[in-house]
């Protein structure tokens, strides 16, 4: 039995996100290890400078992030609605899960996210415009003390959203027991089994309709 979490668009537009935002995380970090005179392993492979390269992919953020949202303004305030709900006993939800995570015993919630994923969600979303507001003003600014303000802004940026995401894709992956198969929720079709989805997401999963189809090809 299996239950699908997100839509295919969402999907895509997560791996689109995701995909552009690596690649940007990657050349960003040898620029910040200070190894703009030693060409990386991309810059080798296709012959233009690391910050150049790092300069288009943050445009092509800019690009990915933005151009769909009109298209998908309903998911946007879902997503939105979502990410800031509270509801009594998050606190105690937040309180018990270090151990959660290994049991995989965690506290009811009724949200579409868990309250960790909101805070993440808040935190991701933060740090991406400051990183694109601070990397689009260094394009414009070349020297002087708001070039050093606004260069300092965005590796201290860099530095906190590695670290998030680095969290975000350890507990997406499923490699922490308590959160094992969450990964199918955004890959191989989508489809997440049914007694993973009401063990991490028991209030959603009780909302989906009743007649929606609970089974797939992809099942176990």
């Amino acid at each position: 039995m299996t239950v699908e979490r997100y839509p295919r668009s969402a999907r895509r537009y997560h791996t689109a996100i995701y995909v552009v935002t690596l690649a940007l995380l990657a050349t960003g970090w040898w620029l910040l290890a200070g190894r703009e005179g030693d060409p990386s392993p991309i810059a080798r492979l296709t012959g233009i400078p690391d910050a150049r390269i790092h300069t288009w992919l943050g445009w092509a953020l800019v690009i990915v992030s933005l151009a769909p949202l009109p298209f998908t303004l309903r998911g946007v305030a879902r997503f939105l609605r979502e990410t800031l709900r509270y509801d009594r006993g998050d606190l105690r939800w937040l309180v018990r899960l270090p151990p959660a995570i290994i049991t995989g015993r965690f506290r009811r919630h009724e949200g579409h996210f868990d309250p960790g994923q909101r805070i993440a969600n808040v935190a991701i979303v933060v740090l991406l415009l400051l990183l694109v507001a601070s990397g689009v003003a260094l394009t414009l600014v070349e020297a002087g003390p708001v070039f050093a303000i606004v260069a300092a802004v965005h590796r201290l940026a860099t530095i906190a959203f590695t670290i998030v995401i680095v969290g975000h894709i350890v507990v997406a992956c499923g490699i922490l027991p308590g959160y094992r198969g969450v990964w199918r929720s955004m890959h191989l079709g989508g489809r997440l089994r049914l007694d993973t989805a009401r063990r991490l997401w028991p209030g959603w999963t009780e909302r989906q309709p009743a007649d929606a189809p609970k089974t797939s090809p992809r099942a176990r």
